[in-house]
């Protein structure tokens, strides 16, 4: 079964039962994807994601007990993530469009934010998004969340020194929210030549996922 096949597990995760609620009808609706489980809380959350292994996250921000953040930073801690044989992914959810808590998350692991009132068409599609590895943020929202949060810059470690010259040029544009079709457009290679160097950059670097080559490149002062 591929990828395209396979059923997105749904995790839901909100203190407001009638929310959930709301949103399980939407995406038990569609095909191809069903809730697996909900939580009130940050701290079931974190249990269910253990237990349910499931695809997506829809994380609330604000939360008793254990908030958004803390869970998702507790979700993705390396010595938790190691134990994963598939990946997990987190999308925040806010009132607050370029929510400063959100961008917390998205260091953590998120793989972006949507805001409650979002339509149930873009829903979907954000869980289709980010279940194959890219962010529900436009470039731009997400630049500026990032350099918010990164005042300062470190230096690059040396797994970025050890990048080839044209996987530094993928870095690049995968940094700057380009498609793996815009990629290879402009390397003048093919889309599976394109996924191999991004392949390879997030085995060399030890990073999960696209947004997470966004998230090192603003930290580093690498766009």
């Amino acid at each position: 079964m591929t990828d395209a096949d396979r059923e997105i597990g749904v995790l839901l995760v909100d203190d407001q039962e009638l929310f959930r609620e709301g949103v399980r009808v939407i995406i038990d609706a569609q095909d191809g994807m069903r809730v697996v489980g909900a939580a009130g809380d940050g701290l079931e959350a974190v249990r269910l994601v253990d237990e349910l292994r499931p695809d997506v996250v829809l994380m609330d921000i604000r939360m008793p007990e254990m908030d958004g953040v803390e869970a998702t930073r507790q979700i993705f801690a390396p010595e938790r993530a190691a134990r994963r044989t598939e990946p997990v992914r987190v999308i925040v959810l806010t009132t607050f469009n370029l929510d400063d808590r959100a961008a917390t998350a998205i260091r953590y692991g998120a793989s972006g934010f949507l805001l409650k009132d979002t339509t149930p068409a873009m829903l979907r599609e954000a869980i289709r998004t980010v279940y194959t590895g890219n962010a529900v943020l436009a470039p731009g929202d997400l630049a500026m969340l990032l350099d918010a949060q990164f005042r300062s810059r470190a230096a690059p470690p040396a797994a970025y020194q050890a990048l080839t010259e044209k996987e530094r040029q993928v870095f690049t544009a995968v940094a700057r929210g380009l498609s793996n079709t815009e990629i290879a457009g402009q390397i003048y290679a093919s889309e599976s030549t394109v996924k191999t160097h991004v392949g390879a950059i997030l085995r060399k670097l030890g990073l999960r996922d696209r947004v997470q080559i966004v998230v090192f490149a603003h930290e580093h002062g690498l766009v």
